[in-house]
């Protein structure tokens, strides 16, 4: 299944992501990236941001499956039952992070609208990465 490309909820899902990264450094002086969030949950990192990030994990899982209760038909999507490929999958896009030192969430949204040279450059690695993943899947082994 392909998703459509809807530009009324993919702007209104921008323009709440931006928001949502303006508001966290406003108040926490922190990037809003995903996956510093997730390290620093587990050990043996701890401090007192704790619980802080723990909510914006939270939020993260919550939001939507909140919004599938609300919006019934809203999110159409399947996901492979694949174990072993969600647990690769997984694998590298932890590995990407590490490596990259972030995220998309903390590169792409962040750091570039700062205007980093290293997100910019993270971030244009994220792309093509992602667009000769989707030409492989999709071109090359069919699925």
């Amino acid at each position: 299944m392909l998703a459509e490309f809807t530009p009324l909820s993919a702007t209104a899902g921008g323009i709440l992501i931006g928001l949502s990264a303006v508001l966290m450094m406003a108040t926490t002086g922190r990037i809003a990236g995903v996956s510093g969030h997730v390290s620093r949950l587990l050990p043996p990192y701890v401090d007192d941001q704790s619980l802080a990030r723990f909510a914006f994990v939270a939020g993260l899982i919550t939001a939507p499956w909140l919004y599938s209760v609300t919006v019934p038909g809203a999110i159409d999507m399947t996901v492979t039952r694949n174990v072993a490929l969600l647990a690769g999958a997984g694998l590298l896009v932890g590995f990407g992070a590490v490596w990259g030192s972030g995220c998309t969430s903390g590169h792409g949204v962040c750091g570039m609208a700062r205007l980093s040279r290293r997100s910019i450059a993270a971030t244009a690695v994220f792309m093509v990465a992602g667009l000769a993943t989707v030409f492989v899947s999709r071109h090359l082994l069919g699925g």
